[in-house]
């Protein structure tokens, strides 16, 4: 069996994230929201299944500018 993998990307802006909750819902596709409650409910992010891959391909990466693994000195296996 597979580690799970979780990949962070970052949507344009709440209704870019709205528009991909959508399109997850009309390719029948598993996914999660989650909405803030201190920003009046929000939608601040999804987690969405590897099938998604399709959806989010486009999207570039959250945090691609900060601090990596490979500055930390940390070591892939």
């Amino acid at each position: 069996m597979a580690a799970p993998v979780v990949v962070l990307l970052a949507a344009s802006d709440e209704l870019g994230l709205g528009w991909l909750r959508a399109d997850a819902v009309a390719a029948g596709l598993r996914f999660i929201s989650f909405q803030e409650p201190d920003l009046d409910g929000a939608l601040t992010a999804l987690a969405l299944e590897p099938a998604a891959s399709r959806l989010v391909a486009g999207l570039p990466l959250a945090l691609a500018g900060s601090l990596t693994s490979a500055d930390r000195g940390e070591v892939r296996t």
